[in-house]
């Protein structure tokens, strides 16, 4: 891989993952349609440390919420003792919970990974996906602001909102985008909606990176160094994408996304069909 080509994905997958646009669609689309792709299971294994990297993004910019989830997790399971008179976090054991079962209805996709993986190389697919995508982020653009929070929120919520995330799962469906989209639709406040859907996201892509070592474990990748600038790219830009979502979130606005995902979707049909 060459130097250009990793900062190029690096850059397009730290952006498109926390904004509600796609990353796994732009990433296909730039590898299968602008040729900016390693060779074979070297391009899967770069796409895995690419996710790695945004997800480094979602621990500096949420640090001091996962700091204590982290810390009331391990006192939950007996890791760690509380000083006398101190109480659980009742809060963070919530938000634990909610995210465990939000995590769940991705082991439903387990047993067709292959075929949604499959699914990049489609580039119809991924342009009428994007469409899909934009359509979330219109509808949810004009629901009625919600009040639920961590305190108020309901399991059925949850549950409901890790569906989406399996959903989503398909390249071209913006994970963030569908998953802030569902919590909207239950009445989750949008500070909430965003927030609810990167610590989620937290155990999703976790999961998925060990998934995909263990598929190429006895494979035989060398790791470039190149490798190190894009994930650089793809962690700095993620950052600075999800301090822009936060931003965007307060005025209460996704409608610019959805015409972008739009225009991308239509964008990509038209170059599949000449290509």
């Amino acid at each position: 891989m060459d130097l250009i080509t990793a900062v190029v994905l690096g850059l397009v997958q730290g952006i498109a993952e926390f904004l509600p646009i796609s990353s796994s669609g732009h990433l296909a689309i730039f590898q299968n349609l602008f040729g900016f792709k390693a060779l074979g299971e070297e391009d899967m294994f770069f796409d895995i440390l690419l996710h790695l990297a945004t997800l480094c993004a979602v621990f500096v910019a949420y640090w001091p919420e996962i700091k204590a989830l982290i810390l009331e997790f391990f006192t939950m399971v007996g890791v760690r003792k509380l000083p006398r008179g101190q109480k659980p976090d009742r809060l963070s054991r919530r938000m634990i919970f909610f995210i465990i079962i939000a995590t769940l209805p991705l082991f439903v996709v387990l047993p067709i990974k292959d075929y949604v993986e499959g699914l990049k190389n489609n580039t119809m697919f991924i342009g009428f996906a994007l469409l899909a995508t934009g359509g979330l982020l219109f509808a949810s653009d004009r629901l009625n602001r919600g009040n639920k929070d961590l305190k108020s929120a309901s399991i059925l919520d949850v549950v409901l909102v890790g569906c989406a995330q399996a959903v989503a799962t398909v390249p071209g469906l913006s994970r963030s985008g569908t998953t802030i989209s569902a919590g909207l639709a239950r009445g989750f406040s949008r500070e909430f909606a965003v927030k609810f859907s990167f610590l989620m996201s937290i155990p999703a892509i976790l999961g998925a990176f060990v998934l995909e070592l263990v598929d190429l474990f006895q494979s035989q990748i060398v790791f470039d160094p190149v490798y190190l600038v894009g994930m650089a790219v793809a962690a700095i830009s993620g950052y600075l994408s999800i301090c822009l979502l936060k931003f965007i979130t307060r005025r209460g606005n996704f409608g610019g996304f959805c015409f972008y995902c739009w225009g991308a979707g239509l964008v990509t049909l038209i170059l599949s069909l000449i290509k």
